[in-house]
């Protein structure tokens, strides 16, 4: 089933923690997305919660996936099962147009995406 993922993406984008997200599920059996950190807004907050100022401790912190976590539920909640995200991987750095993940309108090359983060997909579907 093929979904139209920008406005699931960008409700994940309006949480204040997330720079981006990309939504991966075509062929699959059900959609998964990847985020990144906004480190402007959450390192301010994990000083303040006594965490590690490190995005890339932070985005394997259970604190950290709980509030997007939490936020992913809210956005899910205004879709159908079947468009709904089941599982989120946390990336400890940001996509950028100097790695070629992002266009000089910083607009996700999805297809990029896709490749280099294939593990990172296929770990979320093989825990079932």
């Amino acid at each position: 089933q093929t979904l139209p993922p920008a406005n699931i993406e960008n409700d994940m984008k309006r949480c204040r923690w997330v720079s981006h997200a990309v939504m991966h599920g075509d062929g699959r059996p059900y959609p998964v997305m990847l985020v990144t950190l906004d480190g402007e807004e959450l390192l301010p907050w994990a000083r303040a919660q006594g965490l590690p100022e490190d995005l890339p401790t932070l985005a394997r912190h259970g604190a950290v996936r709980a509030l997007l976590e939490e936020h992913l539920a809210a956005v899910n909640a205004r879709y159908a099962g079947a468009a709904q995200v089941k599982k989120l991987a946390i990336l400890g750095h940001d996509l950028s147009p100097q790695t070629g993940e992002l266009t000089a309108t910083l607009k996700v090359r999805r297809n990029v995406i896709n490749d280099r983060y294939r593990d990172f997909f296929d770990a979320l579907y093989a825990d079932g």
